[in-house]
């Protein structure tokens, strides 16, 4: 069962930390959606034979598509594909854009999902990373959205210069009292090129502090487990039955179309990636030429790729997997290269499948890359 992912690249204003693409002009919103539909059209054959079990709309911020637009889009995807009875379809939506009646419409819509990128209950942390929202919004469509929508996700960051332990505990807890079944969460990063690096850089905020951001992590996967959720994915917790179908699909390995401009597609054996440019990805489509770069994965990238989402997910690294879709060189590797974390409980072994420890967690990217085989095929 494969999935399809919709970029919608547009935001109402930019957030410091953020280096995803999107315009904060919507003067092509109407010719975007169409080159999105003309785009799905495009590339149906691409998705002959499968079904698709997942929609998702993400960005940028796809909540500012109003209702009727989003409908046509899913529309598109029925016209053209081959859809499951109850399928996933998920939007991610900002909490400035979901006021009762906008949450009324969504919930009438083929919508079963909301992720709500809420990231802070608190005024300070918003106006640091220059979020749409304010703290009564966040609460406000929190509490709304769950009178309509079961399945409720939001995004929480932690690692936020000058906050708390306490104040992050304090954002936890009041994510807990709405009762929802999903929580994401991810350490505030500084990428290349955004305005929360420039700031650093000029002082204006202070820099970001690791052994905070770790103390925060464990606040996090010990609250959340309390509570009854798994921690099925190192920033992603569900209660059971609530694990997101769609990221869940990515870590797994299986396919996936990227529809939008930088957008990425997955089909086992090649990724792609769409231009990242509006107006020339608007143009291109028009055209009926896919702006598309594609890279055909050797046998090592998909090793490499295995294994770093296998270790972030509760279902590990399986070493029969290894050894019989790679090869047993990258079977012997993978247990050499593993021996010292085991030694030092970063790793364990549970069976055949290799597994990050509560203590390993955090470091789980690092750890996994220790684990990467360079250039090395069959």
């Amino acid at each position: 069962m494969s999935g399809i992912y919709i970029h919608i690249p547009f935001c109402k204003q930019a957030c410091h930390y953020c280096d995803f693409h999107f315009s904060t002009s919507l003067g092509k919103k109407e010719a975007m959606i169409k080159a999105l539909q003309k785009e799905l059209e495009l590339r149906k054959d691409e998705f002959k034979g499968e079904t698709v079990g997942t929609i998702y709309f993400g960005g940028g911020t796809p909540s500012v598509l109003n209702t009727a637009e989003i409908n046509a889009i899913i529309q598109t995807v029925y016209d053209h594909y081959n859809i499951i009875e109850n399928p996933e379809i998920t939007l991610e939506a900002n909490p400035d854009d979901l006021d009762s009646s906008k949450i009324k419409e969504l919930a009438d819509s083929p919508i079963n999902r909301l992720s709500i990128g809420i990231q802070s209950f608190f005024e300070a942390d918003l106006k640091l990373m220059n979020r749409a929202h304010n703290a009564a919004e966040a609460e406000d469509c929190v509490r709304e959205a769950s009178k309509y929508f079961d399945n409720i996700s939001i995004d929480l960051i932690y690692g936020v210069p000058e906050m708390s332990s306490e104040r992050w505990l304090e954002n936890i807890k009041k994510a807990l009292s709405f009762n929802i079944p999903h929580i994401s969460s991810y350490a505030l990063t500084v990428e290349p090129k955004t305005a929360l690096k420039k700031f650093i850089e000029q002082g204006v905020v202070p820099p970001i502090d690791d052994e905070l951001a770790q103390e925060h992590y464990t606040i996090l996967t010990d609250t959340l487990a309390n509570a009854g959720f798994d921690n099925y994915e190192i920033s992603n917790f569900g209660k059971p039955g609530y694990y997101s179908k769609n990221n869940t699909a990515y870590w797994q390995g299986k396919k996936y179309m990227g529809i939008g401009p930088s957008a990425h597609s997955f089909d086992g054996q090649r990724r792609g990636w769409n231009i990242a440019n509006n107006p020339k990805y608007i143009k291109s489509i028009k055209e009926e030429v896919l702006p598309m770069e594609v890279e055909v994965l050797s046998t090592t990238d998909n090793y490499n790729e295995y294994v770093m989402t296998g270790l972030r997910t509760i279902w590990g690294v399986s070493l029969n997997r290894i050894k019989t879709e790679f090869g047993e060189g990258y079977h012997d590797y993978i247990l050499q290269q593993a021996e010292k974390h085991i030694q030092e409980k970063l790793l364990f072994l549970e069976g055949d499948t290799l597994l990050v420890s509560k203590k390993g967690k955090f470091l789980s990217d690092g750890i996994a890359s220790d684990l990467f085989l360079i250039n090395l095929e069959q």
